[in-house]
């Protein structure tokens, strides 16, 4: 398979089969027109991210969450995961060495968004309007929750 390009609003060439499956449905369309996404409300912003954190869980990491939910407060975007683990990593944690099962899944999970992290940065980016400064997470083994934070570099704008 050869590699796929898209152009996105801030005109960045990304190269990545995964970039376009995992933006809502109707943001794939702007993104390729290049419309301004700058006219929605806090709520819209926050249920179009989660969305897309849904959407790239089940291409990229193979499983969806159970439910998402994300909070933008000034600077900071936070997703909230629950029920990511799958059943095999659940059967893992619960071995007789939890310690080593639970470094494991973490090791493992936070490797697969290390890959992702361009990714994850132009997405949110293109749903916010703002670059991403960084990003960080960390998954309970024994709840099954995921937590990402993106810093954003300024606080994004929303409709009123």
């Amino acid at each position: 398979m050869g590699k796929t390009y898209c152009w996105f609003m801030s005109k960045r060439r990304i190269d990545s089969p995964h970039i376009v499956s995992i933006l809502p449905d109707d943001q794939q369309k702007k993104a390729y027109n290049g419309d301004a996404l700058m006219d929605k409300s806090r709520g819209q912003k926050e249920a179009e991210v989660s969305e897309a954190m849904v959407k790239f869980e089940k291409e990229f990491m193979g499983r969806g969450p159970i439910e998402t939910r994300t909070f933008i407060v000034d600077d900071l975007v936070v997703v909230r995961l629950r029920g990511v683990l799958t059943p095999a990593e659940m059967k893992v944690a619960e071995s007789e060495d939890k310690s080593r099962g639970r470094d494991l899944i973490k090791q493992l999970r936070s490797e697969l968004l290390e890959g992702a992290r361009p990714l994850l940065e132009v997405v949110i980016q293109d749903i916010l309007g703002v670059p991403v400064l960084s990003l960080h997470t960390d998954i309970s083994t024994r709840t099954g929750e995921r937590m990402i934070v993106f810093v954003l570099t300024q606080q994004p704008r929303f409709e009123v």
